[in-house]
């Protein structure tokens, strides 16, 4: 198991490098408001590195990169126990690390919240959990459809993925960051003790990868099973 947790390890390093350090450096280097090309900007970098960093560790891990991705998997008896408790430590541990070497980088009156996530302006807690649980929903439903389905196009998994989280990232950023993922959301909070509304960015993803992933398993795969 070691290479695995090595690739969700780096995998999300690199995620949170460089998802959150392009709200980073739109925001605080280049000094942008959150206007159509920054969210555009956003998206493509969340996007377009995820489906790279899947593609790249497909083989090696599943390409969780994502613990609510990696939760789905084990409620569908994807990956045992103590497997999915190791990717989650890996991934944890991976954003963390990215996070902290965004403060290395950045200067620090640059580095704002690090692209943490939060609430857009007059979002309720509760319509904040409601928008992660569909997003989290769009995007599990996808790699359960792409990556996981026998009959799947799985070659085309990575791309499927990344299009899905750009795609969320355009409606999400503005209500809640669009997480989609506990890892993103918790190394910049853990590196900076950012831990308002914390909750939603666990339990909505949670959530919405297990909606996903028992209706996908039970209702498209059933008979193939």
């Amino acid at each position: 198991m070691f290479k695995p947790i090595l690739a969700e390890f780096i995998a999300t390093l690199l995620f949170i490098f460089l998802g959150a350090g392009t709200v980073v450096v739109t925001g605080g280097l280049l000094g942008e408001e959150l206007n159509s090309a920054r969210l555009l900007a956003i998206a493509l970098a969340h996007g377009l590195t995820i489906a790279l960093l899947v593609a790249a560790t497909a083989k090696i891990s599943g390409g969780h990169i994502n613990p609510a991705v990696t939760f789905a998997a084990f409620i569908t008896k994807k990956i045992n126990l103590t497997n999915g408790i190791s990717y989650l430590i890996a991934q944890l541990l991976g954003a963390s690390v990215g996070a902290l070497l965004l403060t290395i980088v950045i200067p620090q009156t640059l580095q704002g919240n690090l692209g943490a996530h939060g609430l857009g302006l007059g979002i309720s807690a509760w319509g904040g959990l409601l928008t992660e649980i569909i997003l989290t929903f769009v995007l599990v439903f996808v790699i359960f459809a792409t990556a996981l389905d026998p009959k799947g196009p799985g070659h085309l998994a990575p791309i499927a993925i990344g299009l899905v989280v750009l795609v969320d990232h355009l409606l999400g950023v503005p209500i809640t960051g669009a997480s989609m993922n506990p890892a993103r959301s918790f190394g910049p909070a853990l590196i900076l003790g950012l831990w308002t509304g914390q909750w939603i960015y666990w339990v909505g993803p949670l959530a919405g990868a297990t909606l996903a992933a028992l209706v996908y398993q039970h209702i498209f795969l059933k008979k193939e099973i």
